[in-house]
C-alpha cells in the first residue's frame, strides 16, 4: 500500500471521528428545548395551575395553594404558600432598605431529577442572605450558608429575588414567608446558566433580626 494511501486513510478516519463528534454535540438552542419541556413536564406532573398575572394581583398577590396555582414573572413560576401579612411584626423590604435574611431552601433539578442542594432538613443550618430594595429593584449576595459553600459564590440566583416584591416578613417561626419556585436556568445558579437546566425550590425567608425595622419608631419615640 502506497504511502499516498495510508496518507487518505488517516485523513479520512480523522474526518469520520470529527463528523461523528460534531452529531454528538448538542446546540443551547437544542439544550434550551429540553429545559422548556422538562418544565411544561413537570407542570403538568404536578398538576400545577398557571394563572395570570394579573389575576394574581386583582387577587392582591395571592395564589391559591389548595389549587396549587403558580404564577409566572419573567420566566420563573411563583407559588406563595404562606406571606405572613396580618403577622403583628409583619414588615416589608422597603425602598432603600438592607435586611439580613435567613434562609432554608431546597434545590430540586427538574431535567435530570436529583436533588442537587438544601438545608430546609438539617436541624439549625440555614443560609444567610442580605437583601437590598433600590427603587423596586431587589439585590442580594449571600453571606454565608450552604448555597455559597456549594457554588462557590456570594451570587443568589435573580429567580430567587422574584418574590420579594410580594412578600412580607415576620419572625415567628410558625408564620414565615414561603414561596416555590419554578427557576430557568437563565435566573438559576451560575452551574444551571452553564449546562442550562431548570431547578425548583422550596425556601423560607426569615429576617435576621426585627430591631432595625423599628430603629426610625423608636428614635421618634424617644424624642416625644
Amino acid at each position: 500500500m502506497t504511502k499516498i494511501n495510508l496518507r487518505n486513510i488517516f485523513f479520512y478516519t480523522l474526518l469520520l471521528v470529527f463528523m461523528v463528534a460534531c452529531d454528538d454535540t448538542v446546540t443551547y438552542s437544542e439544550m434550551k428545548e429540553k429545559e422548556v419541556k422538562a418544565i411544561k413536564d413537570f407542570i403538568k406532573e404536578q398538576k400545577i395551575k398557571t394563572i395570570k398575572y394579573k389575576d394574581f394581583i386583582a387577587n392582591d398577590s395571592v395564589t391559591d395553594v389548595s389549587n396549587n396555582e403558580y404564577v409566572e414573572i419573567d420566566g420563573v413560576y411563583m407559588q406563595i404558600v404562606c406571606n405572613p401579612k396580618n403577622a403583628d411584626d409583619a414588615r416589608r423590604i422597603e425602598d432603600g432598605d438592607t435586611r439580613n435574611m435567613i434562609v432554608r431552601y431546597f434545590e430540586y433539578n427538574i431535567q435530570s431529577g436529583d436533588t442537587l442542594s438544601g438545608n430546609k432538613y438539617t436541624g439549625e443550618s440555614f443560609d444567610e442572605m442580605r437583601v437590598t430594595n433600590n427603587s423596586g429593584t431587589f439585590t442580594a449576595a449571600f453571606i454565608s450558608g450552604m448555597m455559597p459553600t456549594i457554588y462557590g459564590s456570594s451570587y443568589v440566583p435573580t429567580g430567587w429575588l422574584v418574590p420579594f416584591s410580594y412578600l412580607w416578613f415576620t419572625r415567628h417561626t410558625s408564620q414565615l414567608a414561603k414561596v416555590n419556585l419554578i427557576v430557568p436556568h437563565t435566573k438559576g445558579t451560575s452551574n444551571a446558566t452553564t449546562y442550562v437546566y431548570p431547578c425548583f425550590y422550596e425556601i423560607t425567608f426569615q429576617p435576621e433580626d426585627l430591631f432595625d425595622y423599628d430603629e426610625e419608631s423608636d428614635e421618634t419615640d424617644s424624642n416625644e
